[in-house]
């Protein structure tokens, strides 16, 4: 897998690589893209890590595996390319998005999001339905990025949305982060799960109590 990764994640990610999982992981991922419809595109893999510095770390929202329509996935979790119609589960954040704050907002490209800091990332960083074992095989690279903004960047809130995110929580150990956790915004689940639980106000309250500054969602 080439990282493609121009922010000093790269350092981070590369160490990784070193890691006993990360063959078979690296191993499978590419002959899966040589053999099978995988998404994002290979070169949108690493995509999330693009636009900050580990340092610079604000938020982290963790979702589960990327879109399964060939056109959705970008490589940020929950996001789709400008102009491209909104899949369920973004419908439901921009919902949300709109209780919670007054913000009505339709463009599904959340690079502006990631460009303040927020990690968008997926549990599993590519999907394929030939290759179903993806959530495990990642399982571990998802494990070690959480853990390692949790011991070296202070001040993040983590928002974990849905049970397969949920299982990362007792990653946070450092008592200078926050949690924020509820169900998944797909469909089956908003109802009582997603919808009223004001992830984005609660961010920024959290954000500010630490000295950072707020998400322009």
């Amino acid at each position: 897998m080439n990282l493609n990764i121009n922010t000093n994640w790269k350092t981070i990610i590369e160490a990784q690589q070193t890691l006993s999982y990360w063959q078979t992981l690296a191993n499978t991922v590419d002959l899966a893209y040589q053999h099978a419809l995988v998404l994002p595109k290979k070169a949108d893999i690493f995509k999330s890590f693009n636009y900050f510095n580990f340092e610079a770390t604000k938020l982290v929202i963790i979702g589960q595996d990327p879109y399964p329509n060939q056109n959705d996935a970008n490589g940020l979790a929950f996001s789709v390319n400008r102009d491209h119609d909104l899949p369920h589960s973004l419908i439901n954040i921009f919902h949300e998005l709109q209780t919670d704050l007054g913000i009505v907002r339709s463009n599904g490209d959340l690079s502006d999001w990631a460009k303040q800091g927020v990690l968008l990332l997926n549990s599993a960083l590519t999907f394929s339905k030939q290759y179903p074992n993806f959530l495990s095989l990642w399982n571990q690279f998802t494990k070690n990025i959480i853990q390692f903004i949790d011991q070296h960047v202070q001040g993040v809130v983590f928002i974990f949305w849905g049970n397969f995110a949920k299982q990362y929580i007792p990653l946070i150990q450092n008592n200078r982060n926050a949690i924020i956790s509820s169900g998944h915004p797909s469909f089956a689940n908003v109802h009582g799960k997603f919808f009223n639980t004001k992830p984005f106000s609660r961010a920024n309250h959290l954000l500010k109590r630490m000295n950072k500054s707020l998400i322009i969602w």
